[in-house]
């Protein structure tokens, strides 16, 4: 099957930067999947005539949701349909998230001296990621609602802001705090769904998960490759990205087999934890 290339995308910082642009969810999650498959098939460069195009400070949304600070988000239980719903809600919303980090990646650090497959590790991340989104949105659809329903927090862009300027610390914050808290607490979720006969989305979250596993070993791969080049003691460096950049603690109980599997060693992340 022949891929055609979305009007106006001549490299792949232009592709994550047309990502990042479109406002709209589904178009978001489906630009994604188009400029993914462009780039694994080799028709893009990387940069276009060698000249970097900067990333946006801040990717287009939707009129809806409406985004609320993290502590006026209202409280839910996720008990019923109702609540089953909110999560799912919720994690689209994530999900969503994930798309524009993944491409902002992949757009914002191109200019780095790194390997072609630093790139094709993140373009596969926001593939997942699309997939993900287009996944829980039929789901949400399916339970006569969909994305946008609900309002959403809007701290996940904060992480990004944060590290704009820094591949290490950006490595370290998204796909090794945020994206490893999601190995914590997503077999929770999948528990919680099973056990209230909803078994459509405890699968489709077990996609999820087994997906974030790969996303975080992909994330702790090239902080230890940057590491090493640099000559940085890992653990070192990390807690202290973490602690420059990371607002809070992180939470235990953690999925220390999940992390192990992903190469996060507790020493790694317990110095880091609420106490």
């Amino acid at each position: 099957m022949t891929v055609s290339r979305p009007s106006g995308i001549a490299s792949l910082v232009e592709g994550a930067r047309a990502v990042l642009d479109c406002p709209q969810a589904e178009g978001k999650a489906r630009l994604a999947h188009e400029v993914a498959a462009l780039w694994r098939k080799g028709t893009l460069p990387l940069l276009a005539a060698e000249c970097a195009l900067p990333m946006p400070d801040r990717p287009a949304r939707p009129a809806e949701p409406r985004l609320l600070p993290p502590n006026e988000m209202p409280r839910r239980t996720f008990k019923g349909p109702r609540g089953r719903f909110a999560l799912l809600h919720s994690l689209a919303h994530i999900e969503l998230n994930a798309i524009d980090l993944a491409f902002d990646m992949a757009g914002r650090f191109a200019g780095e001296a790194l390997p072609r497959a630093f790139f094709d590790d993140w373009v596969s991340v926001g593939d997942d990621e699309a997939r993900h989104f287009l996944l829980l949105q039929r789901r949400l659809a399916a339970m006569e609602g969909q994305y946008g329903d609900l309002p959403a927090h809007d701290g996940l862009w904060q992480a990004a802001e944060e590290t704009r300027h820094d591949l290490l610390a950006r490595l370290a914050v998204v796909p090794l705090v945020l994206e490893a808290r999601g190995l914590d607490v997503t077999p929770g979720m999948i528990e919680r769904l099973t056990g209230a006969g909803d078994m459509e989305s405890a699968a489709m979250l077990g996609v999820i998960y087994r997906d974030e596993q790969e996303h975080v070993a992909a994330g702790w791969r090239w902080f230890a490759h940057l590491c090493r080049e640099r000559g940085l003691a890992p653990e070192e460096t990390f807690h202290g990205l973490v602690r420059r950049h990371f607002r809070g603690l992180l939470k235990p109980p953690f999925n220390t087999a999940a992390r192990e599997a992903a190469g996060l060693m507790p020493d790694m992340y317990e110095p880091l934890a609420l106490r």
